[in-house]
């Protein structure tokens, strides 16, 4: 039973790797001949295969299905200048950032059915909530695919979330036409959470602020990237995200005031089960947070797992164990198939089996069977069991804090040590109480305290984050040995006999895999206006205008902290309108010429640079007489290929548009502007 969430992932994952319809279905009937072949076996083989085909037949059909349930209106060109009125459904303060994201729908001049995103200067002008109609300039485009193959791919998170444009404002947002007095019930929570949000940033305020708003509603918006980055480069990124350690909190916190307040009356405490009321108010607890949280992955499935152990306490039986895991991992892959992809998914349930499967290790079980009475020996060994839990977490999140992120905080164990217990029995309550407190107008004091609690939180992760060698980086690692690295992970997991041992071949496999990837030498993005050059520990950007976004995602895929600027590779020459280089890789010499500006070349000098040329790059569609020796990726063939990274020894290339294939969210982008 325990892998029946693994074989439905499995198929889940073949829906997202393939790239077409055609061999979606192949996919299905693949793992349908499987369950038939399973069926015509005999002993347990019969069982096991046919409920693999199975799961996995049902996997890719899940995902299928999801991705066509959620399929929405998406605008097929960008917009430079268009005026609109839309209704806004939320509202989402972004403090750190100094901007607003309102989400919009009923969008004139669009079409129906189509949401849009889109960010406006400083705070939403008052009387701007879920429901109000607004008028505004905007410029909008359909939501962007990575910028590098491989990485965040916001078009196809924007597909599932129901988004089909993005944009900015480019005039002030006026009120058309107030909210309804009787909003909905969603927009009314929509509202809810957005006034919780704003009264703990304003509140608390500052960064502390912005991170009790993060703790409570999940939104992440007014924590400064500095600390951002400190949480994550010391391990404490996880506290952050609305999960296990906060669901576990709030819910045994209910469950225990209350069971200690019923027992208060002699009459309640002898006439009913006292457990059973206890129980019902800390689900509602866990299930009012997670809603208040913004349901994401991570909560949802704390909450689904608490409510699990909380029915087996009712009737009186222990309930944490694998199954348990194994129960939340498929209802939420079955519901929301999308969330596999997700380094959200992926953490949670990394760390969350990593940890229960060593406390049902064998080892485990005679290290608990030999605890002594004394207070002592408890202390003592509640401290092993908690260095031995981090570690676990640790080993476990490894792998994929560096195929997400190509990095990880090395001292983390350290870090959650004292984190961890501060946040449990300090913060939360705190928070809790604020939360309170702040309904009536009297959380003032409670959010002083908060605030200089959220400080020394933060500080305890910049100085764990500022310790030498506290990160280490690696490049882009190759699918094949992440999906190997996971497969032997959960293997190694789920078994607690002799068979795990048949994971520590496939472990070295996809950590050698890992471990030794090459960046690309070559970087492109989906509309030529951005080039790096992966050279000598150096990520060398064409333009030296290139935004914060694609300098860290692309020095984070070579597994480097900084870039640089093209010209200062020693063999490059660049003009305000190109650059050349020389990049050496396969034992040859390769030239590279890219255009950054929008004035025209003289094809007197343009002409016979491009023939001395092996790839030309632009951002323009470039004339059919510059024709370099090997590749010619301009405005047309990026349009058809999307991002692009190149491996000059082979050469190899890796595209966007390959990988998405046929799906839904596939990268189209606009055949012109408005």
């Amino acid at each position: 039973m325990l892998f029946v969430p693994v074989a439905l992932g499995l198929g889940i994952a073949a829906w997202f790797a393939l790239p077409t319809p055609r061999e979606w279905i192949a996919a299905m009937l693949l793992g349908g001949a499987l369950a038939a072949v399973g069926l015509l076996a005999n002993g347990l083989p019969r069982i096991a295969l046919a409920a693999v085909g199975l799961l996995f037949a049902l996997g890719v059909g899940a995902a299928w299905l999801r991705a066509e349930q959620v399929r929405a209106p998406v605008i097929e060109r960008s917009w430079r200048a268009l005026t609109i009125e839309a209704t806004v459904d939320a509202v989402e303060p972004r403090p750190a950032e100094g901007r607003t994201r309102l989400r919009l729908s009923d969008i004139t001049g669009l079409p129906p059915g189509l949401t849009a995103r889109v960010g406006i200067r400083g705070n939403a002008p008052e009387g701007v909530v879920p429901g109000t109609r607004v008028a505004l300039r905007a410029s909008l485009s359909p939501p962007p695919g990575p910028n590098i193959p491989g990485g965040y791919h916001f078009a196809r998170r924007a597909w599932f979330d129901g988004i089909g444009a993005v944009g900015y404002a480019l005039s002030d947002v006026t009120v058309v036409a107030p909210a309804p007095a009787r909003p909905g019930f969603i927009r009314r929570f929509e509202a809810f959470r957005s006034a919780l949000t704003k009264r703990l940033q304003d509140g608390v305020s500052g960064r502390e602020g912005g991170l009790a708003a993060a703790l409570v509603t999940g939104d992440r918006g007014g924590i400064p990237d500095d600390v951002t980055e400190a949480m994550r480069d010391s391990g404490l990124a996880h506290l952050i995200s609305i999960s296990g350690l906060h669901i576990a909190v709030v819910v045994g916190g209910v469950l225990w005031g209350t069971r200690r307040l019923l027992a208060q009356s002699e009459r309640l405490a002898l006439g009913t089960d006292i457990k059973l009321i206890a129980a019902l108010a800390a689900a509602a607890a866990g299930i009012g947070y997670t809603l208040i949280a913004g349901a994401e992955v991570p909560t949802v499935r704390s909450c689904i797992a608490v409510l699990i152990v909380l029915v087996g306490l009712a009737l009186g039986r222990e309930a944490i164990s694998l199954r348990l895991v194994a129960a939340g991992a498929f209802f939420i892959l079955l519901v929301r198939p999308d969330f596999l992809l997700g380094p959200s998914f992926q953490l949670s349930f990394a760390a969350v089996t990593a940890i229960v499967a060593l406390y049902e290790s064998p080892l485990a079980r005679r290290f608990n069977a030999g605890k002594e009475a004394g207070r002592a020996e408890r202390l003592w060994h509640g401290v092993l069991a908690l260095l031995a839990t981090g570690i676990a977490a640790e080993f476990a999140l490894a792998p994929i804090a560096f195929f997400h992120f190509n990095q990880m905080g090395l001292y983390g164990v350290a870090a959650n040590l004292a984190a961890i217990p501060y946040t449990s029995f300090v913060i939360l309550p705190l928070l809790g109480l604020s939360v309170f407190l702040g309904a009536i107008g009297l959380a003032a004091p409670v959010d002083w305290l908060l605030g200089h609690a959220l400080h020394i939180l933060i500080h305890i992760a910049e100085i764990t984050a500022a310790t030498p060698g506290a990160v280490s980086r690696l490049p882009a690692a190759p699918d094949w040995a992440f999906a190997i690295l996971m497969l032997a992970g959960v293997w190694f997991c789920l078994w607690q006999t002799r068979r795990r041992w048949l994971a520590l071949l496939p472990l070295a496999i996809g950590t050698v895999g890992m471990a030794t990837a090459q960046p690309p030498d070559l970087i492109v993005d989906g509309e030529g206006k951005h080039l790096a050059v992966v050279r000598d520990g150096k990520v060398a950007l064409l333009r030296t205008r290139a935004g914060d976004y694609v300098r860290s995602m692309w020095a984070d895929a070579a597994g480097e902290a900084a870039s640089s600027n093209l010209e200062t590779l020693p063999d490059a020459r660049c003009t305000p309108d190109a650059c050349t280089a020389r990049v050496t890789a396969g034992g040859r010499a390769w030239t590279l010429l890219a255009t950054r500006s929008g004035l025209l070349i003289d094809r007197a000098a343009f002409e016979p640079a491009c023939a001395a040329a092996d790839i030309v790059v632009s951002d323009r569609r470039l004339p059919y007489w510059c024709a370099p020796r090997w590749l010619k990726l301009d405005r047309a063939k990026l349009a058809e290929t999307g991002a692009l990274s190149i491996w000059l020894d082979g050469p190899r290339i890796r595209s966007v548009a390959a990988e998405d294939g046929s799906h839904p969210w596939a990268s189209r982008l606009p055949s012109d502007v408005k």
